[in-house]
């Protein structure tokens, strides 16, 4: 069977698929008022806020769309540096919005100095934001980049935090970040069709007042909800039961530790690319700590690489996304990975390189 190192979905544990394997209940009931309590405290220490965590039965994009159904009454700016913070922008064109960008080349970071700027021409009232963009590596500075969108009352902050959540210590309410949002297939090694998401009191203040929002993802109905410990629609519950099992494998491990696991991991990686020349396609302060993004030597034969990788170890790597796919390569550390199962891998891909 194969093993995935892709960005995601990664890797699922038969532990989790056991736990999402308990018998079903009524999503209307105390039952399930209870498992909907029970992942509270550890999704808010986690994204580091008091607020509720809400549960959307949906791709990561369900609501990230929504952010701007819900939030935006003039302009969104959407900080564009890669395939998914790209979308978003389309995304906010589709729905009709006002919206502009500011656009870096991908493989480079958003510039806090110039959401400063273009925040000062005036007439946002939205920020999106990809903390970290799966689709070439990079990290960007959330806390540098929250503290300029601060700077400015009446802008709402929305940040998808997909591929970091758990990953790497966020601070919501530190921040004033307004809508954090993360999908479950990522580093929290579940398999894909949640997202988590939390809405600032401002964020919801400013839902109340939206037309035309929608009913499946409308915050206002999340948050009223969420006060009975339960979603607005049909919830998928065995997903919900999987998230319960992790969240509890990482209370054991301890927040602290699992943040250094994934560090590890991740140099590890940068060690194993920097021994055989391969170049980290991010730049160094703005490199992730859940994936790592190469740029492919002009002589090297990836799909080749990749293809044996599979063929004969079984592990599954990927060859880039959108308008650098094949030009990059990527290599997942998230979720329950270990230094020895890291160390596998890496011995699998030095065999295949010989």
């Amino acid at each position: 069977m194969s093993k995935l190192y892709i960005p995601g979905p990664i890797n699922v544990s038969a532990e989790t698929f056991a736990a999402m394997s308990h018998p079903m209940i009524g999503h209307r009931g105390s039952e399930f008022e209870e498992l909907y309590a029970s992942v509270q405290p550890s999704l808010q220490q986690l994204a580091g806020t008091s607020r509720p965590a809400y549960l959307s039965t949906s791709s990561a994009w369900g609501v990230m769309e929504a952010a701007l159904r819900n939030l935006c009454a003039k302009k969104v700016l959407t900080l564009c540096c890669g395939a998914f913070s790209d979308k978003w922008y389309d995304v906010a064109l589709k729905l009709g919005l006002a919206a502009d960008k500011i656009q870096v080349g991908w493989g480079e970071a958003i510039s806090p100095e110039s959401v400063r700027a273009k925040l000062g021409e005036g007439g946002y009232d939205v920020v999106t934001l990809i903390h970290n963009e799966t689709s070439t590596g990079v990290m960007n500075d959330l806390a540098a980049i929250a503290a300029v969108v601060k700077a400015f009352p009446g802008v709402i902050f929305v940040v998808d935090s997909v591929s970091s959540f758990s990953a790497v210590p966020i601070a919501m309410d530190a921040l004033g970040i307004d809508v954090l949002l993360a999908g479950v297939q990522k580093a929290l090694a579940l398999p894909p069709g949640l997202t988590i998401f939390f809405c600032s009191e401002a964020a919801l203040e400013r839902a109340k007042s939206q037309p035309n929002r929608g009913y499946y993802f409308d915050f206002i109905e999340f948050a009223k909800n969420a006060e009975k410990n339960n979603t607005p629609s049909t919830p998928a519950i065995s997903l919900i039961f999987g998230l319960q099992y992790i969240l509890g494998t990482i209370a054991a491990e301890g927040v602290s530790q699992r943040y250094a696991r994934h560090a590890a991991n991740n140099a590890l990686i940068h060690a194993w690319g920097a021994r055989h020349g391969f170049a980290n396609f991010a730049p160094v302060g703005h490199q992730s700590v859940s994936l790592t993004c190469f740029a492919k030597p002009a002589d090297f034969d990836q799909a080749a690489f990749i293809k044996t990788l599979k063929g004969k170890h079984g592990y599954i790597i990927n060859g880039g996304y959108g308008k650098i796919k094949g030009l990059t390569f990527r290599i997942s550390n998230m979720g329950n990975e270990t230094a020895a199962t890291m160390l596998q891998l890496i011995a699998a891909m030095d065999d295949v390189l010989a």
